[in-house]
């Protein structure tokens, strides 16, 4: 019987999947990340009203589109702590401070919507509903 040794066979996984649980192992469970909070939406964005506010279905679908947009930096748990987002400057929000969840709807809608490096604008690839569907999913991680 021939033995598989992966880390010969698969070289560039084998150095991802080390640098992978490196970084998670090293990260203390209770630390958190984030931006300084010198990203600001325009007052404006303070007057747009979110039309599914409250809305658990609406909520469970924003869950769903964090897993596959925002986790990867964001973290698991909305801390800022995503395997990609250890390599940005600044570093991702961490969604459960009172910075981001202290911001109107309208403010976390444009965020979303407009980015800001190294944030992606998510205006041509999420629609509006997906868009305010993450605003309640990330408002649930408070």
């Amino acid at each position: 019987m021939k033995r598989y040794i992966f880390y010969k066979r698969q070289p560039a996984l084998f150095t991802f999947l080390i640098f992978f649980f490196l970084i998670i192992g090293g990260t203390p469970q209770n630390q958190v990340f984030g931006q300084n909070g010198d990203w600001s939406a325009p007052e404006s964005a303070d007057n747009i009203t979110n039309p599914y506010q409250g809305m658990e279905s609406a909520t469970l679908a924003g869950k769903k589109l964090y897993k596959q947009y925002c986790a990867i930096c964001h973290g698991n748990k909305g801390k800022g702590d995503g395997v990609a987002g250890m390599a940005l400057k600044p570093r991702p929000s961490n969604f459960k401070k009172d910075i981001v969840q202290n911001q109107t709807d309208g403010a976390i809608y444009w965020k979303l919507t407009e980015g800001k490096a190294p944030m992606a604008s998510y205006k041509e690839t999420l629609t509006r509903k997906q868009r305010w569907q993450l605003v309640n999913f990330i408002r649930s991680l408070n």
